[in-house]
């Protein structure tokens, strides 16, 4: 960050355009998830990090925001370029008619926190008055319920290794700049970072690194405008492998995020006792199949498989031949990965392009229990296997040999519900049918189902605990939307 800062002030790029750049991502980024003014405190260092806050505090006021700044520093103490933006936003007149509490619903306006205390470069330990600051943003967030955004990284975290200060900011969501810092994406900082969300600035070049994260700048155009005279066939046909007598309900949801996915046919194909259960509850669009063997479906007309959710542990033999010998991309979750886990060098073996999506639980199934990092583990398994593997978890990891690994940034808690998986199984499957690289259909399908419930949650009315995988199934669309 340095050196590409370094080289923008060489081209005549001030550091003032670069935190006005900075500030407008990050007061957008509160009002993506924040879309009714409310209530905004700013706890600023003396550097320009806290310049950064500052400006996004002074569009938030222009909105309609209520907004509070608190200097960690007498203002004399502060860089000049803060202390321009402290007076800047003096002068930025609120709006006249302000924030209400409450809008016509009842629903109470948000709080807001942004913390400006420390930016890149900092580390550990704390030291007063910063340390007192982030005691204080964290009984805030406790006690109050504020939402707290961290600029650039969470004060008290190191963003090289992700090691943190025991007082380290909590925050709900981290506004990174320019590019994502190596610590942000350790394992051990997930809790701390929240969710991730990158503001680009377009006069600054970065190289390329061998990591990167899913956002909407990375994921942009992967699904181009669908031409006038589009017809169904020109989208794929996907085959849904799922269900077992207890577990009618997965194939139903994968279904459903086959067809909320784009695809222009699906079909479900499910084992003959579940077969009338099925009928009933799956969506009218779809087709459903009644299937006597597995291995009757290795020569069905497929563009795109999913196979696996609620398959339950009979038939493995014929589901592993499946997996094998489908010539077409296959989605292979759940069941079919616990299948998988007892002969996993089949994977060396398969006839066409596979996209695992192992939670924590089948993974270590598949690969056995190694002390590594998420993302360490998945660049060695696609190192040995010809796969691509889409690692759940809060920071969801991509992988496939020769490429980057690839860092999810969307979802949120309310995710951790039984059949969120179904539906991201039939969303990629979905994209595979599309022509979408596994690669891609893997990142575009994380995104989208985590973007999806962060609308249901932010802008629907749902909570963490009543966010349901309907809910993701219904706002998909204006999560591929935001896409565009």
């Amino acid at each position: 960050m340095r050196d590409a800062e370094n080289a923008a002030f060489a081209r005549g790029i001030s550091a003032e355009a670069l935190m006005d750049q900075a500030g407008a991502g990050i007061a957008q980024a509160v009002q993506r998830f924040f879309p009714r003014p409310g209530y905004c405190l700013i706890f600023s260092g003396k550097g320009n990090n806290g310049g950064d806050a500052l400006v996004a505090a002074a569009r938030l006021k222009r909105a309609g925001w209520h907004t509070d700044v608190h200097l960690s520093f007498p203002e004399p103490q502060c860089s000049d370029l803060l202390r321009k933006k402290i007076t800047e936003f003096r002068d930025t007149p609120p709006v006249a008619a302000g924030v209400s509490a409450a809008n016509t619903s009842g629903i109470p306006a948000a709080t807001v926190i942004l913390d400006g205390l420390l930016g890149v470069g900092s580390k550990p330990p704390l030291r007063d008055p910063i340390l007192a600051a982030c005691r204080e943003i964290n009984r805030l967030r406790q006690e109050q319920g504020a939402y707290v955004f961290a600029v650039d990284q969470p004060t008290g975290l190191d963003g090289d290794s992700g090691g943190n200060d025991r007082d380290c900011v909590i925050a709900d969501f981290t506004v990174t700049i320019a590019a994502t810092k190596r610590g942000l994406i350790a394992d051990n900082a997930t809790n701390f970072v929240g969710r991730l969300d990158v503001v680009p600035l377009s006069d600054l070049s970065l190289e390329t690194a061998d990591e990167t994260v899913a956002c909407t700048a990375s994921l942009h155009g992967l699904l181009p405008r669908r031409p006038f005279d589009a017809h169904k066939n020109q989208f794929g046909r996907v085959g849904i492998v799922a269900g077992s007598r207890g577990f009618a309900g997965a194939a139903t949801m994968c279904a459903w995020g086959a067809l909320r996915g784009g695809a222009g046919l699906v079909e479900l194909f499910v084992p003959e006792n579940i077969y009338e259960i099925v009928t009933a509850a799956a969506p009218y669009e779809s087709m459903v199949k009644p299937m006597k063997s597995y291995r009757d479906l290795i020569e069905e007309k497929i563009d795109g498989w999913g196979i696996g959710p609620g398959l339950g542990k009979d038939n493995a033999t014929e589901v592993i031949e499946l997996i094998q010998r489908a010539e077409n991309p296959m989605v292979v979750d759940a069941d079919a990965l616990n299948a998988l886990s007892s002969n996993v060098s089949v994977l060396k073996n398969c006839c066409g392009p596979r996209l695992l999506t192992p939670h924590p639980g089948e993974m270590k199934r598949l690969a056995g229990d190694q002390k590594i990092s998420r993302g360490e583990l998945a660049r060695k398994f696609t190192a040995e296997f010809p796969v691509t593997l889409l690692l759940k978890g809060s920071r969801t990891v991509v992988a496939e040999s020769g490429k980057r690994i690839s860092y999810n940034t969307t979802g949120n808690p309310g995710m951790a519900t039984g059949g969120m998986g179904d539906v991201l199984t039939g969303v990629c499957a979905a994209l595979l049918a599309q022509n979408l690289s596994p690669f891609d259909a893997a990142r575009l399908g994380a995104w989208t189902c985590g973007r999806a419930a962060e609308i249901a949650i932010f802008n629907n009315g749902e909570s963490q605990e009543s966010l349901l995988p309907r809910d993701v199934l219904t706002n998909l669309g204006r999560a591929l939307g935001e896409l565009r």
